[in-house]
């Protein structure tokens, strides 16, 4: 078990938008799960939170090595999925996450993603579906060290909301302390486009069934190459039944 800490405060960047008294329940929290890649060698892992919890991991990638992690985050209190990965040189991943949450649900995805050596890759994917008062919370950072030439990093983090009382936070970031990069982030956080309901509706498709679609279309994207691509997929349309 970790050495046992004070419970963080939202002051704590980390844990600004964290249900604390949920997270008080679980504390302390177990250690991480360190995993290490070989060089040259591969690691998939599918995460699905449908219980509540913390589940942390720990990845090192040596040289060429290649890791994709999955996540579905949903159904639950408190779900926060954290993640820190450090790449060597020609090291390769890939995080695809998606969240779904209604009700009082917080919902988590906190991922560091550490380019040490030159000519790595990442990639970090995150859809958040949210209803009711739901929160739904993106903390992903990218650090490119001195040397790391070549490095190419993009995250992509975006968030629909079906109710106006739910929130979604998000937080990219990059710090790059090396030349010769590309490094790129984009987010929003939107609602689901009426021109695209009405037209579905014209076509006979009904309101629940159209916005299941079009949200389904939206979170695929996070399970893209994934292994358990359409397990992760099934039971992300489960859980989207309970939304829309």
């Amino acid at each position: 078990m970790s050495e046992v800490l004070a419970l963080p405060a939202h002051k704590d960047e980390a844990w600004r938008y964290a249900d604390l008294e949920a997270l008080a329940a679980l504390w302390p929290l177990p250690d991480a799960e360190a995993v290490v890649v070989p060089a040259n060698g591969a690691f998939a892992r599918a995460v699905v939170q449908d219980a509540g919890g913390v589940t942390r991991l720990n990845l090192t990638l040596e040289r060429g090595a290649r890791a994709a992690v999955h996540v579905l985050n949903t159904g639950a209190v408190f779900g926060r999925v954290e993640l820190a990965v450090t790449l060597h040189e020609g090291a390769d991943f890939t995080l695809g996450a998606a969240q779904l949450g209604g009700g009082e649900a917080t919902l988590e995805v906190v991922a560091t993603v550490r380019h040490a050596e030159p000519g790595a890759t990442s990639r970090q994917v995150v859809r958040s579906v949210l209803a009711g008062r739901a929160t739904g919370t993106c903390l992903a950072r990218v650090e490119v060290a001195k040397g790391a030439v070549g490095t190419d990093a993009v995250q992509s983090i975006r968030a629909m909301l079906l109710d106006r009382t739910a929130t979604a936070n998000a937080k990219p970031e990059l710090e790059i302390f090396a030349d010769d990069v590309k490094c790129a982030h984009g987010c929003a956080v939107g609602e689901l486009d009426p021109a695209g309901l009405f037209y579905m509706a014209s076509r006979g498709i009904a309101p629940a069934e159209a916005k299941k679609l079009m949200l389904q279309a939206f979170i695929a994207e996070a399970f893209v190459g994934a292994q358990a691509e359409e397990r992760l997929l099934a039971l992300a349309l489960h859980a989207l039944g309970a939304l829309v």
